[in-house]
C-alpha cells in the first residue's frame, strides 16, 4: 500500500513538472519522453508569422531563436532584418538559416546567404537547411544522397569560414533517410520529429535541437509557429552558449 501510494505521488509530481510549457493548436502526446520534459525551448520563424512581438517572446521565457534568412540564390525573407535586430534588442540568442535549393550551386547559394546575414554581433551558429520541397514551382530536382552530402559540405565550409563557427545542419525525417544526410561529421544536428520522439524517429542519432511542432503557441507570434527544445539541461544550455553565441 505504501509503496504504491509513494509510486502515485511520484507520476503526481512527473506530470507536474512536465506541464508542457507552451500551447500547442494540434498537441501531440509523445510519451514520457516528450517535449515537456525538457528545460530549454525556443522557436524558429520566417516571413509567415508577420510582425514578432520579441519583448513578449522573452518575457514567455523562450530561450533562443533562428530566423529564415535566405532561400536557394535569389530570395531574402522579408521579415530577417527585423527579427535580427528587434531579437538582439532583447538579447535573445539568435540564428540565421539557409533553406537550401537543389536547383543552383552551393557556392553561390553560400555567397546569398553571406551577403545577407551579418558577421557583426553576437549571434548562434549559422544553419543550413536542407530537406525537400514538394510545393517548389521551378526545382523538384532530387539528387542522390552522395551528391546532396557533397553539396552541403561545399556550403558549409564556406559559411564556416566567414563566421567562424560550423553551420547546423536542420532537416527532416524523409530527407534524413533518402540522402544519408546524418553520415556527415563534425556537425551538429537540428532534427524535425512532431509526431514521434527522436528517439524514434532518428534511432540512434544524436542531435543538439529537436523541433517538435510547427503548430504552437507563444505570446508575440502570431498564428501557430515552430518550437523547438535544447538537449541538454539549462545548465549545459549555458556552457553551449559560451562556446556557439559569438
Amino acid at each position: 500500500m505504501l509503496r504504491a501510494l509513494v509510486f502515485c505521488l511520484a507520476l503526481i509530481s512527473f506530470s507536474a513538472q512536465a506541464t508542457e510549457r507552451f500551447g500547442d493548436y494540434a498537441p501531440v502526446d509523445f510519451g514520457l519522453n516528450g517535449p515537456a520534459t525538457f528545460q530549454v525551448h525556443g522557436i524558429d520563424v520566417a516571413r509567415f508569422q508577420n510582425e514578432v512581438d520579441w519583448r513578449r517572446v522573452r518575457l514567455s521565457g523562450i530561450a533562443f531563436a533562428f530566423f529564415k534568412a535566405t532561400e536557394g540564390s535569389d530570395l531574402k525573407d522579408a521579415q530577417f532584418d527585423r527579427n535580427w535586430q528587434l531579437a538582439a534588442r532583447e538579447n535573445i540568442p539568435r540564428g540565421a538559416y539557409h533553406f537550401y535549393y537543389f536547383c543552383m550551386p552551393p557556392e553561390v547559394q553560400a555567397q546569398w546567404f553571406i551577403s545577407h546575414v551579418p558577421r557583426r554581433g553576437k549571434s548562434l551558429p549559422p544553419v543550413l537547411d536542407m530537406e525537400w520541397n514538394p510545393f517548389s514551382p521551378t526545382c523538384v530536382t532530387r539528387p542522390p544522397g552522395a551528391e546532396v552530402r557533397r553539396q552541403a559540405q561545399v556550403f558549409l565550409d564556406i559559411v564556416e569560414r566567414y563566421y567562424g563557427q560550423r553551420p547546423i545542419i536542420y532537416t527532416t525525417p524523409e530527407f534524413y533517410r533518402e540522402t544519408g544526410i546524418g553520415q556527415i561529421k563534425g556537425v551538429e544536428f537540428w532534427l524535425r520529429s512532431v509526431a514521434q520522439t527522436p528517439e524514434k524517429t532518428y534511432p540512434g542519432k544524436r542531435w543538439s535541437f529537436w523541433q517538435y511542432t510547427g503548430t504552437g503557441v507563444v505570446p508575440g507570434v502570431e498564428g501557430g509557429v515552430d518550437i523547438n527544445v535544447f538537449a541538454g539541461s539549462r545548465e549545459e544550455w549555458q556552457d553551449w552558449l559560451r562556446v556557439h553565441w559569438k
